[in-house]
C-alpha cells in the first residue's frame, strides 16, 4: 500500500511538471525566514550553557544552513515551474539570498516582486511570474501598518498564451499575503481586518482602473483554519479554497489536510490558494464584512456559554428595556476586546455595524433585529437559494467575454500532509508546499440587476476553452 501510495504521488507531481500551455499552475509556499527557524545544536555539547545558548539559536547564524536549505526550495520550485509562485516568509533583510533568487528564478524566464515588512522586520513577501504565460500590467504593494507590520503584493497580468479567442479579455488579478499569527483571542479581529483591507483594496483598484470584472487569485499563509473567520468572510465573497474544490472537500472534511506545524507543535492547514471568477455572485463587501464580525461577536459569546437570551441580555448590560441601546451596543463590543484598543474596529466600521444590525433605522435594537442580523442570520448560501431573479429589462445586450477558471488538481508537498499528519523527516520549512492546477474557461459576462437586492451583479455565462 505504502509503495503504490508513493507511486501515485510521484505520477501526480509529474504530471504537474508536465501541464501545457492548456493550464496555468500557482504555487504558493511559506519558506519559514531562516531569522525564525530555531535550532536544536545542544547534542554537540552537553554543558548548559551551551544548551541553553542552542534554544535560542537560528538558522540566520549558520550561513551554510539556510543557504543550502533555501537552495533546496529554488530546486523544488523550478523542477515544478508553477506558472506563478507566491512565497511568504521571503528574507528580504539578507541581500545574498535576494540575489540568489533573483538570479536563479530569471534564469528560468521569472519576473519577480519581493516586499518587506514594514518597520524592517526582517521578512517578506516574493511573487514571481513565467514570462511565457503573463505580460506585467501593473504592481501594487499593500502595508497594513498594523500589529504585525503585515503587507500584501497585487499584481495586474494579463496572459499571453493562446488560452482563448482573441476578442476575449484575458487580465488577472493576483494577490499574496500573510496574516498575522493568532496568538490571542484579541488578535483575530485584526486578521479578520487584514483581509478587510486587502478586498476593500482590490475593489477600489478596479474602481479607479475602470477595469471590468476579473478572476481574482488570492494566494498566502492565512494563519487560519477552514473553521475561522477568515475563511467564511472569503467565502461569503465568492471565493472558493482551490485545493478543497479540487478534492471535493466539504466543511466537515477540515482535518483531511494540514499545511502547517506552528512554532507549539500543533498542524493546521493555514495555506490556500482562493479563486474568485467574475461569474460568481458577490454580497456588498461592507455588508460580508459586518456579517462576519457579528460572527466572531456571535462565537465570543457562545465560548462564554451564553445562550440567545443570555446574549440579549449582555448587549442591553444594565438596561432596563427591551431593546439595546448604541451606547450599550459599543459596552458589549468593548468588554469583548472588539473596540477600545488600537488594534480593534474603529469608530466609523462600529457604527457601521449598528447600522447594518439596527435595520429600522429608529436608533434601538430589538429582539426580533438582533435575532436576523447578529444572533442567527441568513448565510449567502441560504439568501442565494431564495433567488434572485433577473429583469429582462435590466440585462445589456453584447456581453464582454473574459477569462475565468476551473479547478483541475491541488497537490501539498510532501504527501503525508494530504492525510492530515506531518512528516518528522520533512526539513525544507514549517509548511507544506501547496500547488493548484486551472484550466481556463471563456465566461461571457452582461452587467443586471437583481431582485430583491438592488445591488449591482453579473449575468454570466461560461464555456470550456480547451
Amino acid at each position: 500500500m505504502k509503495i503504490k501510495a508513493t507511486l501515485k504521488r510521484v505520477l501526480a507531481s509529474c504530471q504537474l511538471r508536465k501541464q501545457d500551455t492548456s493550464c496555468i499552475t500557482c504555487t504558493t509556499f511559506n519558506i519559514l525566514a531562516p531569522i525564525y527557524k530555531r535550532l536544536d545544536h545542544s547534542d554537540d555539547d552537553d554543558s548548559s550553557a551551551a544548551a541553553t545558548s542552542a534554544s535560542h539559536s537560528r538558522e540566520s547564524d549558520y550561513r551554510n544552513d539556510w543557504l543550502a536549505r533555501n537552495h533546496s526550495i529554488l530546486d523544488s520550485l523550478l523542477q515544478e515551474r508553477s506558472s506563478i509562485i507566491c512565497l511568504q516568509e521571503f528574507w528580504v533583510g539578507n541581500e545574498e539570498l535576494v540575489n540568489m533568487y533573483e538570479k536563479r528564478l530569471g534564469s528560468a524566464g521569472y519576473l519577480n516582486f519581493n516586499l518587506g515588512r514594514t518597520n524592517n522586520r526582517g521578512d517578506g513577501l516574493l511573487i514571481a511570474v513565467r514570462k511565457d504565460y503573463f505580460r506585467i500590467l501593473n504592481y501594487k504593494e499593500l502595508l497594513f501598518n498594523d500589529f504585525g507590520d503585515r503587507v500584501a503584493q497585487l499584481l495586474h497580468v494579463e496572459l499571453v498564451a493562446s488560452f482563448c479567442n482573441d476578442d476575449t479579455q484575458r487580465e488577472i488579478l493576483i494577490v499574496n499575503t500573510h496574516l498575522l499569527f493568532p496568538h490571542d483571542s484579541t488578535l483575530s479581529i485584526v486578521r479578520l481586518h487584514q483581509v478587510y483591507k486587502i478586498l476593500q483594496y482590490v475593489e477600489s483598484y478596479q474602481k479607479d482602473n475602470e477595469l471590468n470584472p476579473l478572476p481574482i487569485i488570492l494566494c498566502g499563509d492565512w494563519n487560519g483554519s477552514k473553521r475561522g473567520h477568515v475563511f467564511k468572510f472569503l467565502r461569503s465573497q465568492g471565493f472558493v479554497s482551490s485545493y478543497d474544490t479540487a478534492h471535493q472537500y466539504t466543511d466537515a472534511d477540515a482535518h483531511k489536510w494540514v499545511s502547517h506545524r506552528n512554532h507549539r507543535g500543533n498542524i493546521c492547514g493555514v495555506d490556500f490558494i482562493w479563486l474568485l471568477n467574475p461569474n460568481k455572485d458577490r454580497e456588498l463587501l461592507k455588508t460580508s464584512w459586518s456579517e462576519a464580525v457579528f460572527g466572531m461577536f456571535k462565537y465570543l459569546l457562545r465560548k462564554a456559554s451564553l445562550r440567545e437570551e443570555d446574549a440579549f441580555s449582555f448587549l442591553k448590560t444594565d438596561n432596563d428595556g427591551d431593546f439595546v441601546t448604541y451606547s450599550d451596543f459599543c459596552g458589549a463590543l468593548r468588554q469583548l476586546n472588539l473596540i477600545g484598543h488600537r488594534h480593534g474596529l474603529t469608530d466609523e466600521e462600529t457604527k457601521d455595524l449598528w447600522v447594518q444590525a439596527d435595520i429600522d433605522g429608529n436608533g434601538i435594537l430589538d429582539y426580533q433585529e438582533f435575532q436576523q442580523q447578529i444572533w442567527n442570520p441568513l448565510s449567502s448560501e441560504q439568501r442565494d437559494e431564495m433567488g434572485y431573479e433577473v429583469k429582462d429589462d435590466q440585462v445589456k445586450s453584447n456581453p464582454q467575454q473574459t477569462i475565468g477558471f476551473n479547478v483541475k488538481n491541488g497537490i501539498l508537498f510532501p504527501p503525508e500532509v494530504e492525510k492530515g499528519f506531518w512528516p518528522e523527516n520533512y526539513s525544507l520549512s514549517d509548511h507544506a508546499r501547496l500547488t493548484v492546477v486551472f484550466s481556463p474557461i471563456q465566461i461571457s459576462c452582461s452587467e443586471k440587476r437583481t431582485s430583491p437586492d438592488p445591488n449591482l451583479s453579473l449575468l454570466c455565462e461560461s464555456a470550456n476553452t480547451t
